[in-house]
């Protein structure tokens, strides 16, 4: 039941990193803050449509 899902910057669109979530427990979409090599910054990473 696991999906794979991309997370993308919020300020920059660069899309930087690679996850799994159970599409059971998180049906929404999954908002982190994670560091972003082209912002040179830590900034809010939502998942790809």
């Amino acid at each position: 039941m696991r999906e794979n899902l991309t997370l993308k910057c919020e300020e920059c669109k660069m899309e930087n990193y690679i996850s799994t979530k159970n599409k059971k427990k998180h049906p929404g979409r999954i908002e982190a803050k994670k560091f972003c090599s082209k912002c040179n910054a830590k900034t809010l990473h939502k998942e790809k449509k």
